[in-house]
């Protein structure tokens, strides 16, 4: 099974699974990008997962629905485009013949969901949508500071290897609010330094992985005392491990 990146927009990415002729694409907000890499490859498209409502992620569902005859699935929580099957918290899809679980991770919206499964001989794969960037996290746009931390701890949880598939570019500046909160943190100025790299060959930085997040991100990273005295110096009432994550955010959002 691979495993590819399509920029779409600015700084989206439409991931795009495909086994033999058969591809899988996740949040596809603009069905143009789908439609030439699947001419490209010589793929034939089979299923579409979406995470949440946000026009970036759903504006192509409909398209590539009526070409190619492909089944959606999305969260059973949020307005999506019809028709679908609705996915709730544990319910597992088919994907090129692995399954892949649902978790209900609410913040960024009050219905987002995301999937992991682990292809035969491969490591895990999480699609995460807005929930989990490269050393960030989506903003709350419905959903409240405690709903997010408890969705990202869940997906900190998962194996270290498991490669982290985020649906925005977005490292580079996450990075540069990370070394602010942990300025020290040799394993997140080496990162930096490789995602650099990366940028001025314009390659993606994409996929993460979770065990590097547990490295750098901060917003994994809220128990760690260097991040506990960072946050307290932006707002010493902080104390709480949801008010010490909503200090983060806030934070992150004036950055």
């Amino acid at each position: 099974m691979k495993l590819i990146p399509l920029p779409a927009f600015d700084d989206n990415y439409i991931w795009m699974l495909h086994q033999g002729q058969r591809a899988v694409v996740i949040d596809p907000g603009d069905a143009d990008v789908v439609f030439e890499a699947l001419q490209r490859l010589n793929l034939k498209l089979m299923t579409i997962l979406v995470t949440h409502h946000h026009g970036d992620h759903t504006a192509g569902v409909g398209e590539l629905r009526q070409v190619t005859g492909a089944q959606v699935f999305g969260p059973h929580k949020e307005r999506m485009p019809e028709p679908l099957t609705r996915l709730a918290e544990g319910e597992t899809v088919d994907v090129l013949g692995t399954a892949f679980t649902v978790l209900e991770v609410p913040g960024h919206t009050a219905g987002h969901i995301a999937y992991v499964g682990q292809p035969p001989g491969q490591a895990p794969i999480l699609f995460c949508g807005d929930t989990l960037f490269s050393a960030g996290s989506g903003r709350l746009f419905e959903g409240t500071p405690a709903q997010m931390l408890q969705s990202l701890t869940r997906l900190s949880a998962l194996p270290d290897p498991c490669r982290v598939c985020c649906a925005h570019e977005y490292t580079a500046s996450g990075l540069v609010f990370a070394r602010a909160v942990e300025p020290l943190n040799q394993t997140l100025i080496t990162y930096q330094a490789q995602v650099q790299s990366l940028r001025e060959q314009h390659l993606p930085t994409l996929p993460s992985r979770i065990g590097l997040e547990k490295a750098i991100n901060p917003f994994l990273r809220t128990h760690v005392p260097d991040v506990l005295a960072a946050i307290g110096q932006f707002d010493p009432g902080a104390h709480d491990p949801v008010g010490v994550f909503a200090a983060l955010r806030t934070w992150k959002n004036q950055f």
